[in-house]
């Protein structure tokens, strides 16, 4: 057999490693009596239980030394305390109130036996118990129009919810179910996100419960405008967790098994995307609701926007203004008879700081204005047309409507 020293070597090398699986037990997957040409496309592989895998990068590793993961054990902690709710509600019967026009009536036929004026709609969400004593926190629009809700647990027990109060400027909600020494979660911190870690929904989507599933923070500080609810007040956390109908009024999960937000499916057109309530915001609400059974949340009557190049441009056409800057909060509008308007604000200023502390968002505005209380006195730096000016705006209560 002709082999040149490098062919010789590797041939030398095979028949060491060969015999030393022969030794072993035959660990390492070599085949037996194969001439060097047959051997040489050989792959070596090793068996699994020889490897030793790595960890998932960010995550906090094994848990015990066994098969659970990060993700198993946060919802193994939380699991049991996560709620399904099912609410029932009369609505309007639509087909019967165009029945009230004679020739749709005629069309049909008057001796139709009348339809009832109302129909029953059923809806199902999620929640999850703050206390032990049954405090429940879920969605607004989970329980909304209802005043009693069906509650049932991971282990199969069921209670009578009564809706304790409402708050639809947040979509938060909140129901007292009888019982003691109920499971809770564990609330965690939402204020120093960022976008990368880790994400956990668990929930009730499409009807099918205790469904996990996982993702990452996409986004912190969404404004309601952003997010497509300018009727809300909340800056949403954006993730890419999925969250369908039935999740909302869920817990979302950091990698602790800490609740950091609300899922809420406020955008049917969201794809790939989900937004979470903080759960500072949810849980100050619910704190209130449960015991004045209402929010006031504190007003000033401005719409606001952050400024760029192209928006400074657009906003200038469109409103007859005369912005110079290109970065920070500008006022787009301001509502007749608001405390914005008795204040003095006007379209066109740039806030710079309120409380001598500086804003270059209208997150950050947004988060200033309800973190303070109805009738407190909010400093302003604003800049109108290159000129600094201080204003002082005493919020008020948010209309109602």
């Amino acid at each position: 057999m002709n082999l040149s020293l490098k062919q010789l070597a590797v041939y030398l090398s095979l028949l060491v490693i060969g015999g030393s699986a022969g030794l072993l037990g035959s660990r390492y997957l070599i085949p037996q009596n194969r001439s060097f040409q047959q051997l040489k496309n050989v792959t070596v592989a090793l068996p699994p239980e020889s490897v030793t895998p790595n960890p998932v990068i960010g995550s906090p590793g094994a848990i015990n030394g066994d098969n659970v993961n990060f993700i198993a054990h946060a919802v193994q902690k939380v699991g049991p305390a996560v709620v399904r709710i099912n609410a029932t509600r009369k609505v309007a019967n639509p087909i019967s109130d165009a029945l009230k026009n004679p020739l749709l009536r005629r069309f049909f036929g008057e001796d139709e036996q009348p339809l009832p004026h109302e129909r029953i709609e059923r809806g199902t969400g999620s929640g999850f118990i703050l206390s032990e004593k049954g405090q429940v926190l879920t969605n607004a629009h989970v329980v909304a129009d209802t005043d009693t809700v069906q509650v049932t647990l991971k282990d199969g027990r069921t209670f009578e919810g009564k809706v304790v109060g409402i708050d639809n400027i947040t979509d938060v909600a909140v129901v007292k179910i009888p019982g003691e020494e109920l499971p809770t979660v564990k609330l965690g911190n939402s204020q120093n996100l960022i976008p990368g870690q880790w994400a956990i929904a668990i929930g009730n989507p499409l009807g099918l419960d205790n469904t996990v599933t996982i993702g990452i923070i996409s986004a912190t500080d969404r404004t309601s405008a952003q997010v497509g609810v300018p009727d809300k007040r909340v800056s949403f956390i954006q993730t890419d967790a999925a969250i369908n109908p039935g999740n909302s009024g869920g817990p979302l999960l950091n990698a602790q098994g800490e609740v950091i937000g609300v899922n809420t499916a406020i955008r049917a057109d969201a794809q790939g995307l989900g937004f979470a309530i903080p759960i500072e915001t949810a849980a100050r609400v619910a704190n209130e609701l449960f015991t004045k059974g209402r929010v006031e949340h504190p007003f000033l009557g401005i719409e606001m926007t952050d400024l760029s190049p192209s928006r400074k441009q657009q906003i200038n056409q469109e409103n007859k203004l005369n912005i110079q800057q290109e970065t920070g909060v500008v006022i787009k509008g301001v509502v007749k008879d608001s405390p914005a308007n008795r204040a003095g604000l006007l379209p066109g200023d740039v806030i710079q700081k309120i409380n001598d502390k500086p804003v270059k968002t209208s997150a950050q505005v947004q988060k200033q204005v309800e973190s303070s209380t109805v009738g407190d006195v909010l400093v302003m730096e604003i800049n109108r047309s290159g000129k600094i000016l201080t204003v002082k705006v005493q919020s008020g209560a948010y209309p109602k409507k």
